[in-house]
């Protein structure tokens, strides 16, 4: 009962110790970037956002709670106790992966719920954006480069080819070297993917998509002897 009382009077004397503002609404606390008070008709109520997010008093939606990276707290920089759950620091935010060599994969917390996102091939998960991006942007260190090959072998070639413009192809694909029907894609230029034609077509080198087997040199009987010959649809990506 008296631990109730001492909290009651520490809350009252921070209200007490905050002066609204002649009109309603919700103003930021000077020292801590998660706090903030409600004022009606001149009374102040103290308010906290939700473990890992912070209040951005420029926001004019009612929630003015929102993530870190997206709010310039200033001076403000305390923030309440973290109520870690699983692999959440904080109960809400984006962050990186526990293990630093692993620069690829991080978490989105939502009130403890943890979910694991990997980024677009090539990139890295940045912190202080919230996003993936290049590695040179992110700046990690120590980061392990992951694996970058199919099941049969295949890689990205260091060198790939180029637009009319001179700029490397964004997702570049290679003919799988024995199987007409099958080819590689690389994602971003660096992680391979291993895909195929439906049944009836093969993949077209040339113009770079699946096509009849006839417009495709060396691949013409690829269906022959196969009870699953009959041909898709002309062409497509």
């Amino acid at each position: 009962m008296k631990v109730f009382v001492v909290l009651a009077a520490v809350a009252a004397l921070a209200n007490a110790q905050f002066k609204c503002p002649a009109k309603d609404g919700q103003y930021e606390d000077d020292r801590q970037c998660d706090k903030f008070y409600e004022c009606r008709d001149g009374v102040a109520t103290t308010k906290l956002c939700p473990d890992g997010l912070v209040f951005d008093p420029t926001i004019r939606k009612i929630n003015k709670c929102d993530q870190p990276f997206n709010v310039d707290c200033g001076d403000r920089t305390e923030l309440q106790p973290p109520k870690p759950n699983n692999s959440c620091p904080r109960r809400n935010g984006f962050f990186a992966h526990p293990d630093p060599t692993v620069c690829n994969i991080f978490f989105n917390c939502i009130e403890g719920e943890v979910t694991e996102v990997k980024c677009t091939a090539g990139l890295h998960f940045d912190e202080y954006s919230g996003t993936c991006v290049w590695p040179d942007s992110a700046g990690r260190q120590g980061c392990v480069a992951q694996e970058k090959k199919t099941k049969d072998g295949f890689e990205c070639p260091k060198e790939l080819p180029l637009e009319a413009s001179g700029q490397p192809v964004a997702h570049p694909k290679f003919p799988h070297p024995t199987d007409c029907q099958r080819f590689y894609v690389c994602l971003n230029g660096v992680e391979p993917r291993d895909l195929g034609c439906q049944v009836g077509e093969v993949y077209n080198e040339e113009s770079q998509r699946c096509d009849a087997p006839e417009n495709v040199r060396g691949c013409e009987d690829w269906y022959k002897d196969s009870e699953d010959a009959a041909p898709g649809p002309k062409a497509r990506s």
